[in-house]
């Protein structure tokens, strides 16, 4: 199936296929290490995620690289603050933001790149700039890219940019929106920071070139696509054009995805505003990493999402829907045979899903047919006109399903008690809901104790404890469902 993906450079929606023939290589930029990511990054992240997982559902072959950015301004500035190397300083926010991928869900890339293991490849990238003019030393030893040297510039962001001043530089990694100016790519070493010696000298490297050295020695000179958040486009990526086109004279790469900004209650997120949230801030509220990565995924990723503590718990709804439907069809027990509109519909619930995403990932009209089918299903069964057939052809379009949204499955036990873990280590046990922590008191086996316990009072008419039990774990989380086939529970 051909995916159709808004390509930035163009302007226009593109087939995304491999140049080569084989293997789509794509290059997503990663995390800047300095601090716990928040829940803007995240969305970014499983977006890529969302990508990824068609792809591979649709049979293409990836290459897949992700930088880890741990080394730049703000890093330095909060080890420095700290007062410790950047070596010591870093090595926890990296272990936190595979912690929280792995929470979310999201899949490892093939090729996970750290930007401190690569200084040798952007020295040489820094020195072939320097042959083609692109790229000159200043007095105190730092290097920057001559932007008069690449008349492309601009192209990627649509800027107009012919008014920038000739010659102006710009040190800072981040700057304003509409700044065009000669940029850092080698930084001269500062007193008390850290520093590689080199060829072009004692320093280290500037954020953009970083990101260029990495994925041209994972994914060669020109690649097929190269993804991030929308706040990327303009300097970071218009920069990494720039220098790595200015030394292959071949495109950079051939597609480019941004991911739109997430707001809070229609607002900017920021600390500031007080609606400024990492994951672990949503764990310890109470809420399931599922719910908050479905929530994430579920407005398509050219669309501006507006992350609302509702939203949250519609997203947490429609998981309990999915999660209790799915345990009915796999627990119950159904007659041979079919239901002809049954099977049309698992058809045409599919065929629209996969059609959905191929249009620009469109994952809202892609879930929509998902839970048609849901519904359609479970009047079936109410009605006694579900199969074996049926329940297998239902089950054939949730397996797609899943396979790129991935909240089927209750994995949530483990993100959270990590989140309690790190409250607890961290002194910040008085932002964890109270709810929260005797919730998780309750293990499956201490449920699935008290269920048996329950059934066996009932058998006994001992209904007073029967009820006694259900409201016992109702308080603690955990919703009972009696059937023909026995009690299902979940938590809340």
């Amino acid at each position: 199936m051909t995916l159709r993906l808004f390509n930035t450079l163009t302007g226009q929606q593109d087939e995304l296929k491999p140049s080569d023939g084989d293997t789509i290589r794509m290059y997503a930029c990663g995390p800047t290490v300095y601090d716990f990511g928040h829940i803007g990054n995240f969305r970014t992240f499983l977006q890529v995620d969302v990508l990824r997982r068609f792809l591979l559902l649709t049979g293409h072959k990836l290459r897949h690289v992700m930088n880890i950015t741990d080394v730049d301004d703000k890093i330095i500035r909060n080890a420095t603050a700290a007062g410790i190397p950047i070596s010591e300083y870093t090595p926890r926010f990296v272990e936190a933001f595979f912690e929280d991928l792995d929470s979310l869900r999201v899949q490892r890339p093939e090729v996970i790149a750290r930007a401190t293991e690569h200084i040798e490849k952007m020295v040489e990238l820094v020195e072939k700039l320097s042959a083609t003019g692109a790229a000159y030393r200043t007095e105190d030893g730092s290097w920057y890219f001559r932007l008069s040297a690449f008349p492309e510039y601009g192209k990627l962001s649509k800027k107009d940019l012919s008014g920038m001043e000739d010659g102006a530089r710009v040190d800072v990694d981040e700057y304003e929106k509409d700044s065009a100016r000669d940029f850092a790519l080698w930084k001269a070493a500062k007193p008390g920071e850290t520093a590689w010696d080199t060829r072009i000298g004692r320093g280290r490297p500037g954020w953009h070139i970083e990101c260029s050295a990495m994925a041209m020695e994972y994914l060669g000179d020109s690649f097929d696509l190269h993804a991030g958040g929308e706040d990327l486009m303009f300097p970071h990526h218009e920069n990494e054009i720039a220098q790595s086109e200015s030394v292959t004279h071949k495109p950079f790469a051939d597609h480019w995805m941004h991911v739109r900004f997430l707001l809070v209650d229609g607002r900017k997120m920021s600390k500031s505003e007080g609606n400024f949230y990492t994951l672990r801030d949503l764990l310890l509220k109470g809420f399931k990493a599922s719910a908050i990565r479905f929530a994430l995924i579920s407005v398509p990723y050219r669309h501006q999402l507006n992350f609302t503590f509702e939203g949250l718990t519609d997203a947490t709804n429609a998981i309990d829907r999915l999660r209790t439907f799915y345990q009915r069809i796999t627990t119950g027990s159904f007659p041979a045979g079919e239901n002809a509109d049954l099977q049309t519909a698992c058809k045409d619930a599919h065929s629209k899903y996969m059609e959905a995403l191929a249009n620009d990932l469109n994952t809202a009209e892609a879930r929509a047919p998902i839970f048609d089918l849901v519904r359609a299903a479970n009047t079936a069964i109410d009605q006694g006109k579900f199969s074996t057939r049926d329940r297998d052809a239902v089950l054939a379009v949730l397996q797609a399903f899943d396979a790129v949204f991935d909240v089927l499955q209750d994995c949530d036990a483990e993100p959270t008690q990590r989140a309690l873990e790190w409250a607890k280590s961290s002194g910040r046990m008085d932002d964890v809901a109270p709810e929260l922590v005797e919730r998780q008191s309750m293990t499956d086996e201490m449920i699935e104790s008290l269920i048996a316990e329950r059934t066996q009072a009932k058998k006994q008419r001992n209904f007073a404890r029967a009820d006694q039990i259900r409201n016992e774990l109702a308080e603690k989380g955990v919703v009972l469902e009696d059937s023909k086939d026995g009690v299902r529970w979940k938590r809340k």
